[in-house]
């Protein structure tokens, strides 16, 4: 029987690799936990208690809790979250990872305890009375558009750690999914699809004072407005979150000359690359250089000053890189990796 013999340096290069691994796994579920908690606490002391309604679970949640006060919007948020969980896996055939698991689950029990340590009693919990949170310290009732803003970035820089980390809240993301699959609706108008549901279940319930008769003489329905300004405030933090500022810019430079000053600028006063492609004009026939490349937004004025100086006729085309992926840039995602967008 062959003995299977490990050098030292070879068992020392394993140990740090899996140590590494170990770091790397500790601090993603480090970070979906502060993530669950920084979105939690967005929604206690910023959303909940004005009836901000900004789509998603949590969102008919807080609808359902006006109608329900006994009924914390955490309780209402796993009354949603556990049975669309399994319903992934019996439609989707989803095999959800432990990480998406966790959020969905971990994000309603921290909703719960913050809201419970920050009212004095029973009684203000249930109705999440703005006056009595944290002593009246957080009462910004005169500032809706104001604790709009502030919560709805606060629960988008949340949600966006956790997405960032291989994981989802779950929520609406998984009615997407199915209706994606099922209606064939494109998942960002189904997101929107449900998310106006709610916005207009939130109408209902809250603005003309359905099931809370003690609202009826003071009309909220503005209130429907604030949760749309949310929902789009969150989404764009979001999106800042998960992929970072996109300021990468697309170029292409043709040219009837050969560019060779403005290939060196690119090399060497740039440290970048580009690709040649040859090219020819539809019209004259002619052969053309064309260069293609990407850069920085904080690059793009000085290339176009070289450009000028290089060929003053120079056809250049500047617009928005959506990613970029290789060397120099970001690396392509793994298989299994959470994408945003």
């Amino acid at each position: 029987m062959a003995a299977f013999c490990v050098s030292l340096e070879d068992f020392s290069y394993i140990c740090r690799i899996n140590i590494s691994y170990m770091r790397k796994t500790i601090f993603s579920w480090v970070n979906i936990f502060v993530g669950c908690t920084i979105m939690a606490a967005g929604f206690v002391f910023f959303i909940n208690p004005y009836n901000l309604v900004p789509g998603g679970v949590y969102g008919a949640s807080i609808v359902l809790h006006n109608l329900f006060p006994s009924i914390q919007v955490g309780t209402f948020g796993y009354m949603f979250d556990i049975p669309l969980l399994i319903l992934s896996v019996i439609l989707l055939g989803a095999k959800l990872g432990g990480r998406t698991i966790a959020a969905a689950l971990t994000t309603p029990l921290i909703m719960n305890v913050i809201s419970a340590l920050s009212y004095p009693s029973e009684e203000a919990l249930h109705a999440l009375d703005p006056s009595q949170l944290l002593g009246g310290a957080f009462d910004m009732t005169d500032h809706l558009m104001l604790t709009t803003i502030i919560g709805a970035a606060v629960i988008g820089i949340g949600q966006g750690i956790v997405v960032r980390n291989q994981a989802t809240t779950g929520g609406t993301d998984i009615v997407a999914m199915i209706l994606q699959k099922y209606a064939h609706i494109r998942f960002s108008n189904a997101i929107l699809l449900v998310d106006g549901i709610v916005v207009c279940f939130g109408l209902v319930v809250i603005g003309f004072g359905v099931g809370s008769a003690e609202d009826i003489n003071q009309p909220s329905w503005h209130l429907s407005f604030y949760s749309l300004i949310a929902i789009f405030v969150c989404s764009r933090v979001l999106a800042r979150v998960i992929n970072g500022e996109k300021n990468d810019k697309l170029i292409f430079v043709i040219s009837n000359k050969k560019l060779l000053d403005l290939h060196q600028y690119i090399i060497k006063d740039m440290d970048r690359t580009a690709t040649c492609i040859k090219s020819s004009g539809l019209y004259t026939k002619e052969d053309k250089e064309m260069l293609f490349l990407v850069v920085s937004y904080k690059e793009v004025a000085g290339l176009k000053m070289k450009i000028k100086e290089a060929d003053p006729n120079a056809f250049v085309v500047v617009t928005d890189a959506y990613d970029t992926f290789g060397e120099g840039w970001k690396e392509l995602p793994s298989k299994n990796e959470v994408q945003p967008e």
